[in-house]
């Protein structure tokens, strides 16, 4: 399919809105709806931008903006400062720009609900964090896209940071360490080099770091002249997109920004932040070198002979989904969890990358939305069990689905999605993976490549059993285990993990291990962990089993906490008791929700799902359309516009779409 540029303002404007929302929200602080609303409005008119040049897109029409059109100028060194809407960015962007409009009713769901502190501000930086996300996504060339992607790391800081105490500031200072200066550092030399590059391949002063489907023709040139300096660079991009997404050994600081309220971990998780990541080494891929590069100037390693660029990346890849489902095992707080499971999600969309064939390629790209959608819901879900119940821990909530049955069952759904269960989303984009590594290892060029290609094929079916050991505990303790009587989770701790013995309570008759707010007492739970022997959580930077949140013996948690409130306004949102005073407000529906994690005494209350009593609608509205679109994309993928723009892109790049 031939492409047709247009000059049009629609990239643009897609960028601007939420950033102009971002004043009109400051402006709004002394008034939550109005506040709130104008974020709504922004994520609406975002998303209404994007769509409207989907169609065009789709048939082969791309959208750009130049700065250098519009004023005459050249934004620096004879590279143009321009916004393109094609194929690959219409993809992350659509994605964004919808999840959006149901993020901004969940966050002002859970804020309200926990009461929590500089909501202006919250609101503003995640406006501005969407603006900072679609740049990357319209971005038409690598110092574009460089501008953006280190605009995303300034402004989801206070994100991540927005508690204020020491856990919080100590993890917003690694995510920027890691985020903002190292993988800044990378991308800039890999863009420095490409520049270089072409500009040697040019025979004049004049380089390009302008996108094409299928590589830059003058880097490809290039490349054949001094491939030292082209390999370098190659590794270099895939290293500074790395870094945002959560490669190994690039990954701890997506763990600790767990410390950040749910929706930013929604965010970071499944919207923004870390698709940025994948979305960029898709462009490395797709549309800087291409997909025939790594296998046309490969590295030669001594003994083991010519290795092709891509092998070391899926190398990696490989081992991070593997690996960091095996480290998800073993982690009791549930966000942390999730937090491994994404960095293993994200790796499947490196690896289907690094496969270089069509098909997987396809599967890369399709597992963008998959996994937002099962991943964002799974999020929403945790965030909901945290604001009506105050419980993180795996190990405190058996017979929770009881208590909030329509959450637990979407759960159930997001984590089947995550598991490549049939009819999710999930299963469409990794059986495409599977199918790609396996005719990527018939046409391969080197014998090396192939057997690698097998290997990948047999990690990605390890990783799916290990994603189903490690999600559906979540979903067992939550509907098939009680109160009184449950082994608590993580599984596979030795000795087997999770406490000794129930932490609940028959009814009507409260153990002596119970705390008086039913939560069980830090001071005895301390030798009921089998975690505390074999540490799985001991890493944990925030909440309960971290220095600052946990007691000495035979002190009393709850004053523990109440002193910790006194020193400090902000507190971690495990014991936020701003949240408890909210809660106390409304005590006859939610008589059970102030208390520290955990069933109450007398067990969970058993709520309806047909009355909808078990959150509020700003918070299960959202759960519920997030796990309809992963159903959707499961049941009919063909009639999802992803799966059909996933396809365009391979068409793009390689002269020939895959369905």
């Amino acid at each position: 399919m031939s492409e047709t540029v247009v000059t049009d303002l629609r990239p643009l404007a897609a960028v601007l809105v939420s950033a102009i929302a971002v004043v009109f929200i400051v402006a709004s602080y002394r008034y939550p709806n109005v506040r709130e609303g104008w974020s709504v409005l922004a994520a609406l008119a975002k998303f209404a931008i994007v769509a409207s040049m989907l169609p065009g897109v789709m048939n082969g029409t791309v959208y750009k903006w130049s700065f250098a059109e519009a004023t005459g100028l050249d934004f620096v060194a004879g590279v143009d400062f321009a916004l393109r809407a094609d194929p690959l960015g219409m993809l992350f962007a659509l994605l964004a720009s919808f999840l959006w409009i149901f993020t901004s009713f969940y966050a002002a769901g859970y804020m309200r609900g926990l009461d929590e502190h500089a909501q202006t501000r919250f609101f503003a930086a995640f406006a501005a964090s969407l603006s900072t996300a679609v740049g990357i996504a319209f971005a038409s060339n690598l110092v574009t896209i460089f501008i953006f992607y280190e605009l995303l790391s300034l402004v989801t800081y206070p994100l991540v940071a927005h508690n204020e105490d020491s856990e919080a500031r100590i993890a917003g200072r690694k995510y920027l360490t890691y985020t903002f200066f190292g993988g800044g550092v990378f991308l800039l030399a890999g863009t420095v080099l490409v520049y270089w590059l072409t500009s040697s391949a040019s025979g004049t002063d004049t380089a390009t770091l302008e996108f094409q489907a299928g590589g830059i023709e003058l880097l490809t040139e290039a490349a054949a002249a001094d491939p030292a300096i082209a390999q370098a660079a190659f590794y270099l991009l895939i290293a500074g997109f790395g870094v945002k997404a959560a490669v190994m050994p690039l990954h701890s600081w997506l763990a600790d920004a767990m410390v950040a309220p749910t929706p930013v971990s929604g965010l970071l998780h499944a919207v923004a932040v870390v698709k940025s990541g994948a979305f960029g080494v898709a462009r490395v891929y797709l549309d800087v070198f291409g997909l025939e590069f790594p296998t046309a100037y490969p590295l030669s390693v001594p003994v083991v002979g010519d290795v092709p660029l891509n092998i070391p990346v899926a190398i990696l890849a490989a081992f991070t989904l593997t690996a960091a489902s095996i480290i998800a095992l073993r982690k009791d707080h549930l966000k942390r969890r999730l937090a491994y499971s994404t960095t293993a999600q994200l790796s499947y969309i490196v690896l289907g990358l690094s496969m270089l064939h069509p098909i997987g390629v396809l599967g890369a790209l399709l597992h963008i939305p998959a996994h937002a959608f099962g991943k964002l819901t799974l999020f929403f879900c945790a965030g909901a069990i945290h604001v009506e119940t105050h419980t993180d821990y795996v190990s405190e909530m058996a017979g929770i689905g009881k208590r909030m049955p329509l959450t637990m069952s979407a759960f159930t759904l997001g984590a089947a999605s995550m598991a490549g269960i049939p009819l999710l989303a999930g299963f469409v984009s990794k059986f495409y993976l599977l199918i790609g590594a396996a005719s990527g290892a018939e046409v391969a060029v080197y014998g090396l490549e192939a057997t690698w290609l097998w290997i990948f094929a047999a990690s990605l079916i390890v990783s799916g059993v290990l994603n189903i050991a490690y999600l559906w505990p979540v979903v067992y303790t939550a509907f098939f285990e009680s109160e009184d009587r449950h082994d608590a989770k993580p599984v596979f701790e030795f000795p087997a993990g999770g406490e000794r013995k129930s932490y609940g309570v028959l009814e009507g008759e409260a153990d002596h291990d119970i705390a008086s707010d039913g939560g069980s007492d830090d001071s005895t739970r301390k030798d009921r962990y089998a975690v505390n022997e074999n540490p799985s959580d001991a890493d944990v930077p925030f909440g309960p089993g971290s220095g600052a949140g946990s007691t000495a013996a035979g002190e009393n948690p709850v004053a523990a906490d109440h002193d910790d409130t006194d020193q400090d306004d902000h507190t971690d949102e495990h014991h936020d008791s701003e949240a408890n005073e909210h809660h106390e407000t409304d005590d006859e529906e939610h008589h059970d929700d102030h208390h520290h994690g955990g069933a109450p005494l007398g067990g969970w209350e058993r709520r309806s799902p047909l009355t909808f009593a078990e959150s509020t609608w700003l918070m299960l509205m959202p759960i519920t359309v997030i796990v309809t679109g992963a159903v959707t994309l499961g049941i009919v993928p063909d009639y999802a516009v992803f799966l059909e723009l996933a396809d365009t892109i391979v068409a793009g790049v390689t002269g020939e779409g895959v369905l």
